[in-house]
């Protein structure tokens, strides 16, 4: 009897500290859904997670990393998530996921100074080296489907900068974040044209597998309640005005 009671305890602590670890939140420089103003964090998908973290009552903090960096620690580090993450096929066994909080369409682009034309993967297969950043959804997600003419690159300052100086003829990205990618790189939006959409790309909070799958589901519970009160689109509407909200 004894026994048993003890073990109940240990159990009970243990619960509860795993209930009272700190949860650490993850995101990259990647406007406008979370990048650095003035040494503050801000963004659409900082919005959110700040709001979420009040609403579950959590104990969390939010810190900015290198993608490569937040993205293992997030497959590997309980206690731990990464937003605004893309789910494909390739990921999603590992990560919990919560949302999506937003959703963008996926395109291949050119300069629309060159006049150009792809109407088919073929032809982007064969339009010769395309560049896009390795480590993200678009990269695995054509990986995938069989392109071998992907040029991988450091980032999307990058691949924009190759773009413009010609050193590519496509690049891959979405419409959400276009404009902010461009400019990064030194280009106008009504620079480039838009070719053969491929996906749509849902962006959740990823959080790790080690992660206690109650709290992963008391967050997805919390932004549920975010849709229902308004609150989630009063906050989607101040950045994205135009844009549908995700399903």
């Amino acid at each position: 009897m004894l026994r048993r009671y003890l073990l109940g305890l240990v159990l009970l602590l243990s619960a509860g500290a795993a209930q009272a670890a700190e949860l650490q939140l993850l995101t990259e420089e990647a406007p406008p859904t979370s990048f650095s103003r003035d040494g503050e964090l801000d963004g659409f998908a900082v919005e959110v997670v700040r709001a979420l973290i009040a609403r579950t009552g959590d104990k969390a903090s939010i810190e900015l990393l290198p993608w490569t960096r937040a993205y293992h620690l997030a497959q590997h580090q309980a206690d731990t998530a990464l937003f605004a993450t893309v789910r494909t096929a390739e990921r999603e066994a590992r990560f919990q996921w919560v949302g999506p909080i937003l959703q963008g369409t996926t395109s291949f682009y050119s300069l629309k100074s060159r006049g150009l034309r792809f109407d088919s993967l073929a032809q982007v297969a064969a339009s010769g080296p395309l560049a896009v950043p390795k480590q993200w959804y678009s990269f695995e997600t054509l990986k995938a489907m069989g392109l071998d003419n992907l040029y991988a690159v450091s980032g999307s300052k990058q691949m924009v900068t190759m773009l413009k100086h010609g050193r590519v003829q496509l690049i891959a990205t979405e419409d959400l974040t276009l404009a902010d990618e461009l400019s990064a790189g030194g280009l106008d939006a009504d620079a480039v044209q838009a070719h053969l959409p491929f996906m749509q790309s849902s962006y959740y909070i990823a959080f790790s597998p080690h992660t206690d799958s109650a709290r992963v589901v008391r967050w997805q519970q919390a932004l549920q309640g975010m849709r229902k009160d308004g609150s989630f689109e009063a906050i989607f509407r101040r950045w994205f005005a135009e844009a549908p909200l995700p399903p």
